[in-house]
């Protein structure tokens, strides 16, 4: 179904704030954070593109932007810096990120162009006030998300078709080589945001499939749900119980005859009945 009928140039980041009890997505190339709320639709706008956040309290969010990490307050609409991202490198913005079970916080990086930028992005960890680029040579980088138990992290780079995995020490921080956790180029998949389940599925939006897909900690593949929109981006659990998987979707890249043809791209779409979430971790600064 539809959760939400704004459309997005290119949807991302959604998640529920569990304190609040309220779901935030983002259209990063319209420049905005979207919510919605029993009183009605609520939008903030940026002067730069932002892609991913998570919370720092109930009011407080991080948020990542093209330069920035910032402490962004949804009462006031106070915006403060807390630390650059590829400052001095105006050709990248931040695109998929999350937060951590340690209290740190993913984001990749990628070129404006997109693919036309191959290796231009990285991932970056925040964690207690130190940011540090924990992989680099990446085009477009997805799929961040985490095991409950912090242990374990997942990314993807969306053109290379493959989902990996890494070993984390205690504090959150890469402590082996990553490793193929599932290799989607054999049926010409191509991984984009995804979240992990109470159950330890990982869900994962295949952009161009119009699907999320679930795999189980052996990365064989359990089951998809599809939505009416081609280019799904992110998923996220939600709702007071997080019993709604909740998926982003954009209009990137269709052209007007596509557009025209799925009247439902670009809209947050929801599907209930089929998993269970866990709680977005709080981020420490």
């Amino acid at each position: 179904m539809i959760a939400d009928h704004r459309r997005c140039e290119l949807g991302e980041g959604v998640f529920w704030h569990p304190l609040r009890e309220q779901l935030f997505w983002f259209d990063i190339l319209g420049r905005r954070l979207l919510s919605v709320t029993p009183d009605g639709p609520q939008e903030w706008h940026f002067a730069e593109m932002p892609s991913a956040a998570g919370w720092i309290s109930r009011d407080v969010l991080l948020i990542a932007t093209e330069s920035a990490l910032i402490r962004f307050n949804l009462e006031t609409g106070a915006k403060r810096r807390l630390c650059g991202l590829e400052t001095g490198n105006p050709a990248t913005r931040s695109n998929d990120g999350r937060a951590d079970p340690m209290g740190g916080y993913w984001i990749g990086t990628m070129g404006k162009r997109g693919g036309d930028d191959p290796g231009a992005g990285a991932i970056w960890r925040y964690y207690r006030g130190e940011m540090r680029c924990l992989f680099r040579g990446l085009t477009i980088p997805n799929a961040i998300c985490f095991a409950a138990d912090g242990r374990r992290g997942f990314f993807a780079d969306t053109v290379t078709g493959m989902i990996q995995s890494v070993a984390l020490d205690r504090q959150g921080w890469p402590c082996a080589t990553p490793e193929p956790f599932v290799d989607l180029r054999p049926d010409g998949l191509h991984p984009d945001g995804a979240v992990i389940d109470a159950d330890g599925l990982l869900w994962n939006a295949q952009w161009g499939a119009g699907r999320v897909a679930a795999y189980a900690p052996d990365g064989s593949f359990v089951r998809s749900v599809a939505f009416d929109a081609p280019h799904t981006s992110c998923p996220g659990f939600g709702g007071p119980d997080l019993g709604t998987l909740f998926c982003t979707s954009a209009l990137e890249g269709m052209d007007p005859a596509a557009r025209l043809a799925r009247p439902d791209a670009g809209k947050l779409f929801a599907a209930t009945g089929i998993a269970r979430g866990r709680p977005e971790p709080q981020v420490i600064p």
